[in-house]
């Protein structure tokens, strides 16, 4: 699939450098073309990519400091100057276009929908959204910012593409350190899904291209991607239960929406040597990946790449219905009421010194 990608805050931009430079390093050629949007100027220096900066006039270049409203304002005003840059990205090659961003932050979750809605009115190819939920941790402003961020992307973009901050962090590892690992998973998961189809390093039996994925993520709605790889044997006969088991982990400890196995459509990719890989593996993969989706929309094939290993990807779409959906949107709830109670009582405070019986002192 060719791709334009654009990134929108602070994790969007981080997120789609490690993409577009795994797509590089691995010679794929499916990133054309990439782009980081922000209104902080001091995270936009960091990236060795096009930036642009909006809301000059109202930030100064300074960020929004997580006010998602005021993000998704400053996106509208520089709306028609933002057109034009990612329009310089987009050719005919494009097959979509994928804009990336944080749930969390100011300009991230606010700004993102905004330009998903202008260039689904423009442009006639899929635009999707790759979107990244706070952790249980992160603060309440975050899990509030995330939960109006999700619902409007999951209606303005063709499909919104979730990644819980929570299912690829390691245990033992500082914040910097678990954001930057996080990252490097999804530049390889999403790299890795996003270039299937654009075999260069041998000849697919089964060939997955850029229809695949579309139809897949057709129904719209939230999609998830699950990953997982083990050592492969020089013989292929012998790699069927590897194949199988692999990919039953990357649905059930490797997906990106932990939890979400019923969906409306899935799509099974096989990664590895071709010569190492075992079509009744594939097939008795497809078939389990059938039951345990409830889905009769399964598609399946294998992506050729130089490797000892064999990684399993399932691409799920429609999953609403994921339990781990529910209960960050449960969160998120309380963390708005959190934040309502915590206002009430700023008020009752102050009122207390409201009052004639005393007189200012100035």
């Amino acid at each position: 699939m060719k791709t334009v990608l654009v990134g929108v805050g602070q994790a969007g931009g981080k997120i789609t450098t490690a993409l577009a430079e795994f797509d590089a390093q691995m010679g794929f050629g499916s990133v054309l073309d990439a782009l980081e949007i922000n209104t902080a100027k001091a995270d936009l220096s960091e990236l060795p990519m096009d930036t642009a900066l909006i809301g000059q006039d109202k930030v100064s270049g300074h960020g929004v400091g997580g006010d998602n409203e005021l993000g998704a304002e400053v996106m509208e005003s520089d709306i028609n100057e933002v057109m034009g840059t990612v329009s310089e990205k987009i050719d005919a090659r494009t097959e979509a276009v994928v804009v990336i961003a944080g749930l969390g932050g100011g300009s991230g979750s606010g700004g993102a929908p905004v330009l998903v809605r202008r260039l689904k009115r423009v442009y006639d190819i899929p635009i999707y959204a790759l979107g990244i939920l706070p952790g249980k941790d992160e603060g309440t402003l975050y899990q509030v910012n995330a939960g109006r961020s999700l619902k409007t992307l999951a209606r303005e973009a063709d499909s919104l593409l979730l990644v819980d901050n929570d299912a690829w962090k390691q245990s033992g590892e500082s914040v910097s350190e678990g954001y930057d690992a996080i990252n490097q998973n999804i530049a390889r998961r999403f790299g890795l899904l996003f270039a299937a189809g654009e075999a260069t390093q041998g000849v697919a039996e089964s060939v997955v291209d850029t229809s695949e994925v579309i139809n897949t993520l057709r129904s719209g709605g939230l999609a998830a991607l699950g990953y997982a790889s083990s050592l492969a044997s020089d013989d292929p006969t012998e790699n069927l239960n590897a194949i199988t088991s692999t990919a039953r982990n990357a649905l059930l400890t490797g997906s990106s929406l932990p939890g979400a196995t019923d969906a409306d459509s899935a799509l099974l990719v096989i990664a590895g040597n071709p010569e190492r890989i075992s079509r009744k593996g594939v097939e008795k993969a497809r078939r389990w990946l059938e039951d345990e989706t409830g889905s009769m929309q399964v598609r399946g094939g294998d992506f050729p790449i130089e490797s000892d290993r064999v990684a399993a990807l399932i691409l799920l779409g429609g999953v609403e219905r994921s339990n781990r959906v529910e209960r960050f949107l449960e969160r998120a709830r309380l963390a708005l009421e959190e934040e309502r109670e915590k206002k009430e009582t700023e008020v009752d405070r102050r009122s207390v010194f409201e009052t004639d019986e005393l007189e200012n002192l100035f």
